[in-house]
């Protein structure tokens, strides 16, 4: 049974792009047959941080409009043959999304898919309605600050009362808290919400707690998902919430300020 995974959030700049192409190439690499897609049309991001920018001929929006099949559109990752980019167009505005075309384009990938992941714009115009509109699951990406919070509170809302599964009756969405940016330090400090109380605000159930990193923009300037380098924070907290997401139980990391060691402490170092 395909599943749809809706990556959203209220505010931009928050780390979707960055979490669905982490989650999907996390998903790839346990097997599953895996799809994400750009719903951002004109500010495309996707395909740089999986690095096919310059792989990218036909588009989401060329598919809804025949203009190409979707086989054609579709992009095989390198890295992982079983997992498939598809990106959103630059030219065009936000309108030329479909609801027929987007359900149109989903019920093909159902067929060949195991999950489709829909990276989703920030907010509440037509192409985050229509990301969300069909999902089975969100992903909802917070930072830990109120005014993230407050707009997430409101994409909570929406998905409440204006997906496909809302409107026939069929059961709610399953909802995922992702924290992402994350500072142990800041928030023993006081200058940061704690996981404790984004659960607090929000009610829904934590997938995971992706802290701080530059590897993560190192990652994306260099078109590698940071769930690929194993060896940073980011990358293996990420890597447990694809498992949380696939139903194993993996006790939260990184939620604690790093110990300094004697030299740091002697000399103030880092």
């Amino acid at each position: 049974m395909s599943e749809v995974i809706v990556v959203t959030s209220g505010k931009g700049g928050v780390g979707k792009t960055t979490t669905s192409a982490s989650i999907a190439m996390g998903l790839a690499r346990r097997g599953h047959k895996v799809v994400v897609i750009d719903f951002d049309v004109g500010l495309r991001n996707l395909d740089l941080i999986m690095g096919c920018e310059r792989r990218v001929v036909y588009d989401f929006v060329n598919v809804i409009n025949g203009d190409c099949t979707l086989k054609q559109a579709l992009i095989k990752d390198k890295r992982q043959e079983n997992l498939s980019i598809l990106a959103a167009s630059q030219t065009r505005d936000k309108d030329a999304l479909t609801q027929e075309g987007v359900e149109r384009v989903l019920n093909e990938l159902r067929e060949e898919f195991d999950y489709i992941i829909c990276d989703s714009p920030a907010g509440i115009e037509k192409g985050a309605f229509l990301a969300m509109y069909f999902a089975d699951r969100a992903v909802v990406v917070v930072n830990p600050e109120v005014s993230s919070v407050r707009d997430s509170d409101r994409i909570l809302g929406l998905l409440a009362s204006k997906t496909r599964r809302a409107e026939s009756g069929d059961g709610k969405i399953a909802e995922h808290l992702l924290l992402t940016r994350y500072s142990a330090k800041r928030v023993a400090d006081g200058d940061m919400l704690s996981l404790k109380d984004v659960e607090e605000i929000l009610g829904i159930q934590v997938l995971g707690v992706i802290p701080e990193s530059e590897e993560v923009l190192q990652s994306s300037n260099s078109g590698n998902p940071v769930i690929l380098d194993a060896d940073s924070n980011a990358g293996q907290a990420y890597d447990d919430a694809v498992a949380r997401l696939l139903g194993e139980n993996r006790p939260l990391r990184f939620m604690e300020p790093e110990k300094k060691g004697l030299l740091k402490r002697l000399f103030g170092g880092g």
